[in-house]
């Protein structure tokens, strides 16, 4: 269901927020059965002894595992907001099951992108970059979704990278406001410091 004045979390896209089905993963080695999971191949090839990769490390593995399918690569800047959106330690880094779970997002959001570009040109239009995100759960108001298409689209148009950009955006913000809207009516009360620290943040 989506709550009334924002988008409910992408449903089958990682599971609800706070939490989200999995621990955060991938500290001193993989752990019983993760070894043989196609995705960890990648993921091992770029990160660190402790388990963990960076942004452009990020950006590599998704590379490399060609996630993105026949769209170009994601650009670093969309590569640390996907860190951002699942950085629960808050450690600027991104462990096994995190990196598991982005994939999972990618790969929905991916297929969401892929069956409004209809022309294969790698983009999709305004009205269906509102289609895209009501089908994900996002009501937005026309006015919100005139500040989305200034921010993301270039001639009218957005493109794969920057339409994941503006879900990771989205999904980030919402589940942060979700967690305050306690009484779930789509109001809630930000301290000006906590206000600060969840936009900054993504």
């Amino acid at each position: 269901m989506a709550y009334q004045g924002y988008g409910a979390p992408p449903g089958g896209y990682g599971g609800p927020p706070g939490g989200y089905g999995a621990p955060p993963g991938g500290y001193g080695g993989p752990p019983g059965g993760v070894a043989q999971d196609p995705l960890y191949g990648y993921f091992s090839a770029v990160a660190g002894q402790d388990g963990q990769i960076s942004a452009d490390e990020l950006q590599r593995c998704l590379t490399q595992s060609g996630i993105s399918g026949s769209y170009k690569p994601f650009c670093l800047e969309t590569c640390r907001l996907m860190i951002s959106m699942l950085d629960r330690d808050f450690s600027n880094s991104m462990g096994f099951n995190e990196f598991k779970e982005l994939s999972q997002v990618l790969n929905g959001w991916k297929n969401t992108f892929a069956s409004y570009d209809r022309d294969r040109s790698g983009t999709v239009e305004g009205h269906e970059l509102q289609q895209a995100l009501s089908t994900m759960g996002f009501n937005l108001s026309p006015q919100a979704m005139n500040i989305l298409m200034k921010r993301y689209s270039s001639n009218g148009r957005i493109a794969f990278d920057d339409f994941i950009s503006c879900c990771v955006k989205l999904r980030a913000l919402t589940d942060q406001f979700q967690r305050r809207d306690t009484t779930r009516n789509g109001q809630a009360t930000f301290q000006y410091d906590d206000f600060i620290q969840v936009t900054m943040s993504i």
